[in-house]
């Protein structure tokens, strides 16, 4: 099985770790306020199965980005794990192609991921405007990650969708991989309703799976029933082949241990049949990610 979604990371090359908790989308996260190891995530995923992973950049200094996947890189050399990388690099600036180029030599290298992900709450917000997606610049860039076979982590809420599939029809070669499922923050009725709107017109291009990720981000916990939830729900819009189950590890560490968060996916699964549990918590990431 494959966790699709972690980090790792050392506490000095994260500014945002450093110093008084500032707020955070997650909530106080005084507890990871320090380094996550590849030795420590393996303990955390003894007895689950997992046999595979996908480190996610963990926004180290935009201009240490090469210098991030050059350290999972020999994590992964040294622990069997991660076994891909999806790095950084700034899309916004210019042409992209001479930071992928510093990228292309390191073998677990899979995809890029910059967030994209905008609110008008400021503790959410982290992209300097909502529309990112819809930048030419961008897009150019993005579309030259078919020439490295690299996928784009695309991390958006809901009322970005729009523009994110504008993104994903402007480079149709590109496989765009949704991060946390569309980031469902606003559970009203009237919340929900526009999510499912923007997530099905993200289901409708062919080009786009999804991440079952993330579902503590809001609540701080973990909810078996709406964890069930999500995953059915998205999984009816998508298909089990364009969704993949992402422990979002150490973040959701604050509020759980890897056994209780991975046991309430596996669990949260259980109605789909049997071939869709393994596209979901396998065969999906493993063809994605190439692993």
């Amino acid at each position: 099985m494959i966790d699709a979604h972690h980090h790792i990371w050392l506490q000095k090359d994260l500014p945002w770790l450093l110093g008084p908790e500032q707020p955070r989308i997650f909530g106080p996260y005084r507890g990871i306020m320090r380094d996550y190891t590849m030795r420590e995530y393996l303990g955390d995923i003894a007895g689950t199965g997992i046999t595979k992973s996908v480190y996610v950049q963990a926004n180290w200094a935009p201009d240490r980005f090469m210098d991030e996947v050059a350290w999972v890189q020999t994590e992964g050399e040294a622990h069997g794990m991660p076994s891909a990388i999806v790095g950084f690099v700034d899309f916004t600036t210019g042409d992209v192609r001479a930071q992928l180029e510093k990228l292309k030599s390191f073998n677990r290298m899979r995809g890029i991921r910059q967030q994209f992900h905008w609110h008008e709450n400021a503790t959410y917000r982290f992209a300097s405007h909502p529309d990112l997606c819809r930048d030419a610049t961008v897009q150019q860039n993005i579309a030259r990650l078919g020439d490295y076979g690299w996928t784009f982590d695309l991390q958006v809420f809901t009322p970005q969708m729009a523009g994110a599939v504008e993104l994903a029809r402007a480079c149709p070669h590109i496989t765009f991989v949704l991060q946390h499922s569309g980031m469902l923050e606003d559970t009203s009725e009237i919340g929900r309703a526009a999510w499912h709107e923007g997530m099905k017109a993200l289901a409708d291009s062919p080009n786009v799976v999804t991440k079952l990720s993330g579902f503590g981000t809001f609540s701080h916990r973990v909810d078996p029933d709406f964890i069930e939830e999500m995953i059915v729900t998205v999984e009816d819009m998508f298909g089990a082949e364009r969704c993949m189950f992402g422990s979002n590890f150490p973040i959701e560490k604050l509020w759980s241990s890897y056994t209780e968060l991975f046991h309430a996916f596996t669990k949260g699964a259980k109605t789909l049949n049997k071939n869709k549990q393994l596209a979901i918590f396998n065969d999906t990431a493993a063809r994605v990610y190439g692993i």
